[in-house]
């Protein structure tokens, strides 16, 4: 009883200590243990209780909350990374009886108009929501002091949801392992910053976080959360055209006229100005500046500053002088500062994608912070490609400089192309194939050989790109009159001139049609460049030694340097083969100069058929039998990871393996349902279009009817024969695809049965003959029953994952 009187003793002074002194501007007479931080809120913390009091002088007032994570997980494939930002919304303090409200209305529905009750009607029509109700402690004058510990003291950030979704483990917050933090906890004028240690227990149930974690059982992370003040009304959002190479942000505008959209689309940019608009070339009012993380290393920090850099190229073109400058970091300032753009130097136990983000107003798209995140792995897997073509370490010397350069020249690039993502732009994946039009595609290092030597000296680009000076145009020129006219000529203009644009979705999937939108891919004739690539490949192949590992590493080492190399070509055969049933198109308006849409011809087509099946010719997959030499089983502490070559062999390495897994990787996107249709449907317009059946016949002769003397290649060929079998087995039972495809596919697997019947064999090949038969006759008894098995998994590729972030 005495032990509680004390602690109610204690809540009463404490409390009567802030109703005496919280609207004190300075705080020479709180307490002792309360620190009072003053800035666009004004909070007190209390350190005998580890508590926030929040100090609110303005209701129905709207302001900036966002989310955080200052510290993270470092686990690629969960995805809680250092200064990982979450979602931004608008707020505002409501009173209700004893309670302040955290209000977030709803910015999706709104009335742009003047009749106050035509927006009332239409903010009473969806619903808003709650986020917060804070109990109020003391009122003085119209200014309220609330504890708002709990508020902040929370899994804002969805940190035990993501561990759940991502089959971690279930977690719950530990808040008797959780405190605020300090540190970065602090008050400006117009932001105030809290950040909060948090400790989440629970039982590890996967691999990725028990990996990165010193004890699985509890996981502790650091969450921010940020007060922001909103923006003035000077800001003047700009309208988004789908051709513009940006991302919409939307909303329903129910004042709009019958005859006009009610979905409005503007796009999201920084505020830019020129402090004098008459002048051709001007100062900007406010010069976007992005702040580099003081943890990055040398040579990468140089890197990263001169390629952020190169955006200053294209302000210039549009009249500004300085308007885009990338700095260090100053000492001591927060990364999560909201008056900081930021290039973050983020560390992963597995390479993993680099991201830009940010922070805007909802209700403008004016964009107020760009944070870029930069995985720190993937310079290394660059330096190993670089590695894996050139052999740098022969007659036990280091001449791998060449591979430090080819990665440090990828590095400049990426940090143009995130920091483009904060910038507003638009991955544009047509400008690969468009003379390296834009920073914002996944550029592949561009090689050659001169000499039978493989050229590095071409391999990234050293500048923006001219497709970024127009969305840079279009995003950020200034413009006296007539604006929306100006932005169509750039576009049009742009067009008119040969660029192109298309994004994420034209892309991404393996049914993809588009001729020109792909990833890591190179050159405008697409099917050249997949033999040019094989052909550096093979050369490659051929010098690979021992010398492209150095002196004392372990042989399990260069089993590692092979794999990028033995995969080299993935990329480019995925764009090879989007020109099968392949359509050139692009976001045309009514009134522009594009290509609406076409088919790619049937001489494309085919001629591009021919590259894609040279990728699964035994000749060129196979690896030469005096390569198999260099990789020995795995050396204690070298074992197999995620980027190895899988083995059904137990410890030895499998060629065979490798084989089955490029092959599939071919035939996978070679015989899409999706594309399958579109030749039934592309021949059914034109009969000089490659057709399906036409299609098959080819795969057949290239695998199905080939032979070789050569008992290593035979057997080769028969994994590739059967992997050829089961992709057309999944084709022909797959429903959801026009029914011509089925009964093509049905057919070709009875003719195939009819080759493998006559062909005159003897041995083991006979056997392998029947094998193939017997599957045929079983499918076709019951196609329905038709399990699909899969073949070794291909390594991670892409970043140079394969899940898409940014």
């Amino acid at each position: 009883m005495k032990k509680l009187l004390l602690i109610l003793f204690f809540i009463a002074v404490s409390f009567d200590g802030f109703s005496q002194f919280f609207t004190e501007k300075t705080a020479n007479k709180l307490q002792k243990g309360i620190t009072k931080y003053e800035g666009y809120f004004t909070f007190y913390y209390d350190e005998n209780s580890d508590k926030i009091f929040l100090q609110i002088d303005q209701l129905d007032t709207d302001f900036l909350y966002f989310r955080s994570l200052s510290e993270g997980i470092g686990s690629n494939d969960i995805g809680l990374d250092r200064g990982q930002l979450g979602a931004g919304v608008v707020v505002h303090f409501k009173k209700a009886g004893n309670k302040l409200m955290l209000i977030q209305p709803n910015q999706d529905y709104r009335a742009i108009t003047d009749n106050v009750e035509e927006k009332k009607s239409v903010r009473e029509a969806f619903a808003k929501s709650v986020l917060h109700g804070f109990v109020i402690k003391k009122e003085r004058k119209g200014i309220y002091l609330v504890d708002a510990t709990d508020f902040f003291m929370r899994d804002a950030h969805g940190v035990s949801s993501t561990l759940a979704r991502n089959k971690e483990g279930t977690y719950s917050l530990d808040e008797s392992k959780s405190a605020f933090h300090l540190d970065r906890t602090k008050a400006f004028p117009k932001n105030v910053e809290f950040d909060l240690m948090l400790t989440f227990k629970g039982s590890p149930k996967g691999s990725n976080l028990r990996s990165v974690s010193p004890n699985g059982f509890l996981v502790t992370v650091h969450q921010h959360h940020s007060f922001v003040e909103l923006p003035d009304n000077n800001y003047k959002p700009r309208k988004f055209d789908p051709r513009s190479g940006g991302y919409p942000m939307s909303y329903l505008d129910y004042a709009t006229p019958v005859n006009q959209s009610i979905k409005k689309r503007f796009i999201y940019r920084h505020r830019l100005e020129k402090k004098n608009p008459e002048a051709e070339i001007s100062e900007a009012k406010e010069p976007i500046i992005y702040y580099l993380d003081r943890g990055t290393p040398e040579p990468v920090r140089s890197a990263l500053l001169e390629g952020g850099s190169w955006w200053n190229q294209a302000f210039e073109a549009i009249g500004y002088k300085e308007a885009f400058q990338m700095k260090m970091l100053p000492v001591g300032a927060d990364p999560l500062d909201v008056r900081y753009n930021m290039v973050q130097w983020v560390h992963r136990s597995t390479r993993g994608w680099s991201y830009g983000s940010s922070i805007s107003d909802p209700r403008t798209g004016e964009i107020i912070k760009g944070h870029v995140s930069l995985g720190s792995l993937r310079i290394r897997q660059d330096f190993l490609i670089a590695q894996a073509l050139q052999a740098p370490y022969k007659k036990d010397a280091v001449d791998d400089d060449f591979a430090l350069q080819m990665a440090i020249a990828r590095i400049r690039q990426l940090s143009a192309h995130e920091i483009g993502h904060t910038l507003g732009f638009a991955h544009n994946f047509a400008a690969s194939t468009n003379g390296r039009a834009s920073v914002m595609d996944y550029p592949h290092p561009k090689f050659s050989l001169k000499e039978n030597k493989i050229d590095f000296s071409n391999a990234y680009d050293t500048k923006i790109g001219v497709w970024d000076k127009v969305t840079v145009a279009y995003f950020y020129q200034e413009f006296e009159k007539d604006e929306e006219n100006e932005l169509h000529k750039i576009l049009e203009d742009a067009f008119a001139s040969g660029l192109k644009y298309l994004s994420d979705a034209d892309a991404r999937s393996q049914g993809s049609a588009s001729s020109s939108a792909h990833l890591w891919d190179n050159g405008s004739n697409i099917h050249d460049e997949l033999y040019n690539i094989l052909k550096i490949r093979r050369t490659a192949i051929e010098n690979f030694s021992k010398d492209n590992i150095k002196t004392k590493q372990p042989y399990s080492a260069l089993e590692d340097v092979f794999v990028p190399l033995y995969f080299f070509h993935r990329f480019q055969t995925e764009a090879a083969v989007k020109l099968i049933g392949g359509l050139e198109y692009s976001y045309a308006v009514k009134g522009g100069n594009q290509t609406i849409v076409k088919r790619v011809s049937g001489t494309t087509e085919r001629i591009a058929l021919q590259a894609v099946l040279k990728t699964i010719a035994v000749d060129e997959i196979a690896i030469p039998k005096e390569k198999l030499a260099l990789f020995p089983p795995r050396a204690m502490g070298f074992g197999r990871t995620r980027e190895s070559f899988k083995s059904d062999l137990g410890v030895e390495f499998d060629a065979f393996g490798a084989v089955e897994t490029a092959s599939e990787m071919t035939l996978n996107l070679l015989l899409n349902p999706q594309r399958a249709s579109r030749l039934i449907a592309h021949k059914s317009l034109n009969k000089r279009q490659l057709g399906l059946v036409e299609l098959l016949d080819e795969l057949i002769t290239k695998t199905i009817k080939k032979t070789h003397k050569d008992s290593y290649y035979q057997e080769l060929q028969s994994v590739i024969n059967t992997a050829v079998l089961e992709q057309l087995f999944y084709l022909a039972a797959y429903k959801n695809q026009y029914k011509q495809v089925n009964a093509i596919v049905m057919h070709k697997l009875s003719e195939i049965k009819t080759i493998l019947q006559n062909k005159k064999l003897e041995g083991i090949q006979k056997i392998y003959n029947l094998a193939m038969i017997k599957m045929i006759e079983d499918f076709v008894k019951n196609p329905t029953s038709f399990k699909k098995s899969n073949a070794p998994k291909i390594p991670d590729g892409s970043p140079i994952g394969n899940d898409y972030k940014y």
